[in-house]
C-alpha cells in the first residue's frame, strides 16, 4: 500500500478511528480517576570518610567511600535500618512491607545516596524518607565503628531533607491522557487498515480494476426505490440513472465493432443486486435506439420481468421449453413494437436442467436469428 492508500483509508474510516480514540482516552481518564494517588518524598545523604590531610589519605578515603556507597545503598531497605524507622514513627507495618515502598540509588561516580519513599499520605512519605536517612547514618556508623573508643571513620550526613509533596507522583494525568490518545489512534488506524486489507467486497470501479483486467463499461448508481419504479428510462428519461443505462447501451455497441454481441446475459452474484431492473432498462434503451430486442426472463426461481413491465406472466419461457406452447404464442410486444418480452412462465422444480437443455439452446438460436439479423 502507498501513502495515498493510507490517506484514503483515513478519510473513509475516520469515524471508527475517532470513536476508538475517544474510547481509549475515556479509558485513560477513568483509570486515572479510579487510581489511588501516590506521593513521593525524597531525601539525600552524603557519605564521607574521616582521613588525614595528606593527598594520599584523601585519595584513599575517596576511593573507599565510592566502593562502600553501593553497599550502603542496599542497606537502606534492610530490616536493620527500617525497624528503627517503624518504631520511631509508630507505623503499623513490617520491614518487608515498608521496604517495597522505598527505593535507594546512588548517582554514578558520586558518594550521594537518594532515598525515595512512596505513600498515599504525603506527610508519611516525607517522615519515612527523613527517618530512613537518619537510621541509615546511625547503622552505618555502628557497623563501621572500629573496636575500642575510636569514632567511626564513616559519616553519613543528610544534605536534603524530604518535605511533604503537594502533587501526587502517580497517576500522571497528562501522561495517561497522552498514552490514551496515542494508543487510541494506533488502534483506530491499525483496525482501519486491517479492515481494509480483509475487505474483499467490490464497491467502486477502482475495486473492479484491482481484481480483473476487464473494462468497466458503465456504472449504474444505486436506487433503493428501483423495485417500485423499475422502468426508470421510461418514467424519468432525464435522470442520472437513465443516462447511465444509455451509456451502457452505447458502450456495449463499441465492445466488438466487427462482430457486435447478439446475445447478452445479465446475471448477479446474489438476489437483489438489480439484474432485473438493469436488464429491462437496457432492453428499452436498445429498442429506443432502433434495434429489435427480445427480452427473455430466464430467472426461473424469482421471476419479476412480467410484473415490472405489466405483462401476463403465467405462460412464457418454461411453457415453450416443455413444448406446451409455441414461441409466437407467448412472446409479447411492449412499447412501440421494437421490444418483445418472453416472460418466465410457471416456476419449474428443475430450473437448472431446463436452462441447460437442448430446447433452450434451440430457442436462443431462433431468437438470435429473428432479432439480431434485423
Amino acid at each position: 500500500m502507498e501513502l495515498g492508500d493510507y490517506l484514503t483509508i483515513l478519510r473513509k474510516r475516520w469515524v471508527s478511528i475517532l470513536l476508538i480514540t475517544v474510547l481509549a482516552v475515556g479509558g485513560a481518564v477513568a483509570a486515572t480517576l479510579l487510581a489511588t494517588p501516590t506521593y513521593q518524598a525524597k531525601s539525600q545523604v552524603f557519605v564521607s570518610v574521616r582521613t588525614g590531610g595528606s593527598t594520599s589519605d584523601l585519595l584513599q578515603g575517596s576511593n573507599f567511600t565510592q566502593n562502600q556507597v553501593k553497599s550502603y545503598t542496599d542497606l537502606v531497605t534492610s530490616a536493620r535500618v527500617l525497624i528503627p524507622v517503624i518504631e520511631q514513627l509508630h507505623l503499623a507495618t513490617n520491614p518487608d512491607t515498608l521496604a517495597k515502598s522505598i527505593t535507594a540509588d546512588s548517582p554514578l561516580d558520586t558518594v550521594l545516596i537518594n532515598i525515595t519513599v512512596s505513600d498515599i499520605n504525603p506527610q508519611v512519605a516525607s517522615d519515612v524518607a527523613n527517618a530512613t536517612a537518619d537510621s541509615l547514618g546511625t547503622q552505618v556508623t555502628a557497623l563501621e565503628k572500629p573496636d575500642g573508643a575510636e569514632p567511626s571513620p564513616v559519616a553519613i550526613s543528610t544534605i536534603r531533607t524530604a518535605t511533604a509533596p503537594i502533587a501526587p507522583a502517580t497517576p500522571n494525568k497528562k501522561l495517561n491522557l497522552a498514552l490514551g490518545l496515542l494508543v487510541g489512534l494506533a488502534l483506530g488506524v491499525g483496525l482501519a487498515v486491517l479492515r481494509e486489507v480483509l475487505d474483499t467486497q467490490i464497491r467502486t470501479e477502482a475495486d473492479v480494476q484491482k481484481v480483473t483486467d476487464a473494462s468497466v463499461i458503465a456504472t449504474i448508481g444505486y436506487d433503493g426505490d428501483a423495485p417500485k419504479h423499475p422502468l426508470i428510462v421510461q418514467s424519468s428519461p432525464q435522470s442520472h440513472r437513465s443516462e447511465a443505462f444509455r451509456r451502457l447501451r452505447t458502450n456495449l455497441q463499441f465492445l466488438d465493432v466487427a462482430g457486435r454481441p447478439k446475445t447478452i446475459v445479465v446475471t448477479s452474484a446474489v438476489p437483489g443486486e438489480g439484474k432485473t431492473t438493469t436488464t429491462i432498462n437496457l432492453a428499452i434503451t436498445l429498442a429506443d435506439a432502433g434495434s429489435r430486442v427480445a427480452l427473455v426472463d430466464a430467472d426461473l426461481r424469482r421471476p419479476s420481468v412480467a410484473e415490472y413491465m405489466g405483462l401476463e406472466g403465467a405462460v412464457g419461457l418454461t411453457t415453450v421449453l416443455i413444448g406446451q406452447a409455441e414461441l409466437a404464442d407467448v412472446i409479447q410486444p411492449w412499447g412501440d413494437g421494437s421490444l418483445h418480452v418472453l416472460p418466465s412462465g410457471q416456476i419449474p422444480p428443475n430450473p437448472s436442467e431446463l436452462l441447460g437443455s437442448r430446447p433452450m439452446e434451440d430457442l436462443l438460436a431462433v431468437l438470435t436469428s429473428r432479432y439480431a439479423s434485423c
